[in-house]
């Protein structure tokens, strides 16, 4: 599976149970979200935005773009979160199992290799990678690292389950 068909893979309404630790302090954290991905166009004014922001022209590089947008409860003490973001996924021409993750918020790289998507973020302030992949069509987990300039580490799971909309169920 190459990135492309990772992300087409993962359109659909999704149920998201995750746990945090934080290996600092050892507390834990669970929460819950529901997830929707949908498959962007080029054309998109939000993507062409995006690209314009990162000097990319979106007719030429052949990425993949997404909107995810969730609904949720980070932890059962803390308040409900609602928002989106726009994933331009940008292959490296001579090695399309890497390349650039584009977001309003800083960018990130991918590696994919085996099957498992791995999203890597750095910046002077964090250092990030997560892991995502799929057990079958409708199951998807991801795991992360994150250490913060702080000294803070936090690790997270997270299984995801399609509960519709995605562009497989519907052909």
């Amino acid at each position: 599976m190459d990135v492309i068909e990772f992300f087409e893979l993962s359109a659909g309404k999704w149920f998201s149970q995750r746990t945090v630790h934080n290996l600092n302090s050892g507390k834990l954290q669970a929460g819950k979200s529901d997830l929707k991905i949908e498959i962007l166009t080029a054309s998109d004014a939000a993507v062409v935005k995006l690209c314009q922001a990162h000097s990319i022209n979106p007719a030429s590089t052949g990425l993949t773009s997404v909107r995810i947008t969730w609904d949720g409860i980070p932890d059962r003490d803390k308040a409900k979160q609602i928002g989106s973001t726009i994933l331009a996924i940008v292959p490296n021409p001579d090695n399309p199992s890497e390349g650039k993750v584009l977001q309003d918020k800083g960018n990130s790289r991918y590696v994919m290799g085996d099957d498992v998507l791995t999203l890597i973020t750095e910046s002077d302030t964090l250092h990030a990678e997560e892991r995502l992949w799929y057990l079958m069509p409708n199951l998807r987990l991801r795991t992360s690292v994150v250490k913060q300039a702080n000294g803070t580490e936090q690790a997270s799971f997270c299984s995801e389950i399609r509960m519709g909309g995605s562009a497989q169920n519907e052909k």
